[in-house]
């Protein structure tokens, strides 16, 4: 096999915040294509770091009476114990606010100005002058421009999914002294990414040859699908710079002008590697050069897609760099089927799983047996969780040797047979083991662990068939006794060389008892025989339900009272308005005929409404609350009839239909009903 040089990172998680489930997914799912391509022979590098820079991080320093580089020095120490904790195997975790990223951002920058990529502008936008600075859009909140939904953000609507310029917000407020903001010039750096539509319409549909002749498409194709909505729709030069107060990198003779966040952040990647190439004397050049012919993937979630898809490559390519392999991206966690919520403890932090006793390995294996090649969000039913880990790992799996090891140890003092009569069992469980290296290379882990699974169904026949328990008991079945618990010990090994990339610290434990060396991948074409293995130790515990209790309370510790959840989660009411007021709002009842996801659009459904005496389209911001939209088809609902239809992207709105929402997003959005009996065209009022 030939050997690969590999680089793999994570997104770097902000430096402002716990690390929960959520970030876990991602992180779960590259450590294990990581653990696989070293037990494959690979070499493969492993780095991550935490984003620290930006506007959020110097407001929440400030509100702690701390310095910035004191607070992402603490969350950076409690971020690494928590992926730790997950047995998250990094090569090296570091800071975006390091010297190596300094370097690398003024080096890309300089080159990327030489390359004539970068022109300043001056720009107008929001400041607030009691706190002395420009508000970045999320720091603007106001009243939405086209549905006049209140409290909404700087760039976009969460009501009606509608996005504008902050300028453009009714009643603008900042979201940081609560001050009117006023309109101020400023010289702004842009990166023409628009000069770059060319290069990346060619990238982003393309591949890299590997060293083994495989071809690796750069992009899946629901990312490419994306990218191509995006470049067709027109690239716009990306604001690379910030007007101090900023915490970050002040750029090369611009006093009082800070690199964006998302310009220093990916180069982290390189920062972080070339922090571990100093320590262990790999060559930084091989692995970034413009020619290099190792390989470089990413794992992210699907919402930073633009800006590792577009931003990223162009920017590595004209600044003479080599650009991605592969950028793999994967969606969201729903726990019981709904977003992570704070109220209902379902926004469960990692740091509350280890603290409440929980295994890792056990959500280890339960996100991996969830994931895919696709982008497709997951959902933690938290009942399956404990039925799958208890019915999977303990009962098809750890029992396996707990049922031979005891007399393989009692009865031969702890030394398998020298040869094997029968090896039927372990040739079919050897024989998958090429199709179960393709399985977790293509990142399909959910077949991986379901044939995994399969097999070990196969083992535990083997094990009601022959009935070791039985032939213990019977004189003059020694030896067959011997040949059988050899069989299964052998199997339990090969079993555990598949689940080693999910269950690393399990197989430490399973290569101790065995006596054996660190388990690879090329172990599985061979057997163990006339060797001894250690007393066993039970490996894994059951989960009890109890310990969902406690994990679930746990997050809702931190949930406000009663009160505070009040403040927090319902909008103020409205300034008092007369009933003539009131009567110009025309709400009608309307059925839902029709509903779907828009296409290139990730809040919008689109509804084809009967209100009686006609039919209406109308697009709403509810596709994360409704992901099964041909369910809402024959519902009956309230539309604002007379609202002023709205042009969109993706054509023209009819009205508005009613939803309860709160101010968070864990609230959620939810359709309003109608009493049996009311039709369509009814007036509301």
């Amino acid at each position: 096999m030939t050997q690969r040089k590999i680089l793999v990172t994570s997104a770097l998680p902000y430096a402002n915040g716990s690390i929960h489930l959520g970030h876990m997914v991602e992180h779960i799912q590259t450590d294990i294509w990581v653990r696989f391509q070293k037990m494959r022979g690979h070499t493969c590098h492993y780095v991550c770091a935490d984003d620290t820079h930006g506007t959020p991080i110097m407001l929440a320093a400030e509100k702690q009476g701390i310095t910035p580089e004191q607070l992402i020095e603490r969350v950076h120490a409690e971020h690494f114990a928590d992926f730790q904790g997950f047995h998250i195997g990094y090569d090296n975790y570091y800071s975006t606010n390091s010297p190596e990223n300094r370097h690398y951002s003024y080096d890309i920058y300089q080159k990327l100005r030489d390359a004539g990529k970068i022109v300043s502008r001056t720009i107008e936008q929001l400041y607030d002058p009691e706190k002395g600075m420009f508000l970045p859009d999320r720091f603007v909140k106001g009243e939405c421009p086209k549905c006049h939904a209140k409290d909404q953000y700087g760039d976009s609507c969460e009501v009606c999914g509608a996005t504008y310029s902050p300028t453009e917000l009714i009643h603008p407020y900042s979201a940081v002294s609560g001050a009117t903001p006023v309109l101020r010039e400023s010289e702004h750096f842009f990166f023409r990414l628009g000069e770059c539509a060319e290069f990346l319409r060619d990238w982003t549909a393309g591949h890299s040859t590997l060293s083994d002749g495989r071809e690796q498409p750069h992009l899946q194709p629901e990312s490419l699908n994306k990218m191509n909505e995006w470049i067709e729709g027109g690239l716009q030069d990306w604001d690379i710079s910030r007007d101090a107060p900023y915490f970050g990198f002040e750029i090369p003779n611009a006093p009082g002008k800070y690199f964006y966040v998302w310009l220093d952040a990916p180069i982290g990647y390189m920062a972080s590697f070339k922090a571990l190439c100093d320590r262990e004397g790999l060559n930084f050049d091989e692995y970034f050069k413009a020619d290099s012919s190792t390989e470089l993937y990413h794992f992210i979630g699907k919402d930073i897609l633009y800006f590792h898809a577009l931003f990223w490559p162009a920017t590595l390519q004209y600044s003479g760099y080599r650009t991605p392999t592969g950028v793999f991206a994967h969606g969201f966690l729903t726990v019981d089927g709904q977003k992570m919520s704070k109220s209902r403890g379902t926004f469960i932090t990692a740091r509350s799983y280890l603290d409440c006793g929980l295994n890792p390995e056990w959500m280890r294996y339960y996100i991996g047996a969830k994931l895919n090649s696709k982008i497709e969000d997951i959902d933690l039913s938290l009942s399956d969780f404990v039925a799958r880990v208890n019915s999977d790992l303990v009962g098809k799996f750890i029992n396996i040797a707990s049922r031979a090891a005891g007399f393989i140890s009692k009865r031969f003092d702890g030394k398998l047979a020298a040869q094997l009569s029968d090896t039927s069992l372990l040739e079919a469980l050897t024989a998958p083991a090429e199709n179960l290296a393709q399985s977790f290379e293509q990142r399909e882990y959910a077949r991986a662990l379901r044939d995994v699974m399969a097999l070990a169904d196969q083992v535990n026949l083997y094990v009601d068939a022959n009935k070791p328990w039985e032939l213990a008991r019977q004189e003059g079945m020694e030896q067959q006794l011997q040949q059988v618990c050899t069989v299964l010990i052998n199997a339990f090994r090969l079993l555990t060389i598949y689940l080693k990339p999910v269950l690393p610290k399990l197989a430490e434990q399973v290569e101790h008892f065995l006596n054996i060396a660190p388990l690879t991948w090329a172990d599985s074409q061979q057997l163990l025989l006339d060797h001894t293995i250690q007393p066993y130790q039970h490996l894994m515990q059951r989960i009890e339900p109890k310990l969902i209790e406690q994990l679930i309370e746990a997050n809702k510790q931190s949930t406000p009272t009663v009160s505070e959840a009040a403040a927090d989660n319902y909008e103020p009411i409205a300034d008092t308005i007369a009933i003539d007021d009131f009567a110009k709002v025309d709400l009608r009842v309307g059925e839902v005929l029709a509903c779907q996801y828009v296409e290139g659009s990730d809040k919008l459904l689109q509804f084809t409404v009967n209100l009686g005496f006609e039919t209406r389209n109308i697009f709403s911001g509810i596709r994360k609350a409704y992901a099964e939209p041909e369910k809402l088809v024959g519902r009956k609902v309230i539309v604002v009839a007379n609202l002023a239809p709205r042009k969109m992207r993706f054509g023209v709105s009819q009205g508005m239909i009613v939803c309860a929402s709160g101010t968070d997003d864990s609230s959620g959005l939810f359709l309003l009903d109608v009493d049996q009996g009311a039709q369509p065209g009814m007036r509301i009022g």
